[in-house]
């Protein structure tokens, strides 16, 4: 049986194109879970996991959306073949139950692992520049104008005893 996992890293995030391309490649369950990967917990995952039975196939929309770095992709990727359960990657294509798509699966998690480490480090770059021309980024601190302003108004109310704690 083919089951789909698909993740993205923040709730803002959407899931369609990945559910739909699962679904497309023959999977008669698709799990989803909006988490980030750098997150040592995904639950949804340790169940998904936790269920394949021997001659399922866990398909992903790409390696990425499977494992944070490339220690715990080969972690999964050998508990699931040590449990004959074979692995599809839909954007980088291979299948582990060859000699070639093992090989493949450990040059894509290398490639996969290395172009999360340039996304840090490009935005690590532009924070330290950004932080160099004087822009803290970040929320702002303390209250809003408009905070500020229903605060004093409140205060004000509350001095008058015009303001009363009955909903």
């Amino acid at each position: 049986m083919k089951i789909g996992y698909a993740r993205v890293s923040t709730m803002e995030q959407n899931l369609d194109l990945q559910v739909d391309s699962l679904l497309l490649h023959g999977c008669s369950r698709v799990v989803q879970e909006k988490v980030s990967s750098v997150k040592k917990e995904r639950p949804i995952l340790a169940e998904l996991l936790q269920d394949l039975n021997p001659g399922d196939t866990l398909v992903v929309w790409k390696l990425d959306r499977l494992g944070r770095s490339l220690i715990d992709l080969i972690r999964i990727i050998h508990d699931l073949l040590d449990r004959k359960i074979s692995l599809l990657s839909i954007q980088d294509p291979f299948e582990t139950v060859t000699p070639q798509g093992r090989l493949i699966f450990n040059i894509f998690a290398s490639l996969a692992e290395f172009e999360r480490d340039l996304i840090k480090a490009r935005t690590m770059a532009g924070l330290s520049s950004a932080r160099s021309r004087g822009r803290l980024g970040g929320r702002p601190k303390g209250l809003s104008k408009q905070a500020i302003s229903k605060s004093y108004a409140a205060e004000s109310l509350y001095q008058a005893r015009k303001l009363s704690n009955e909903p």
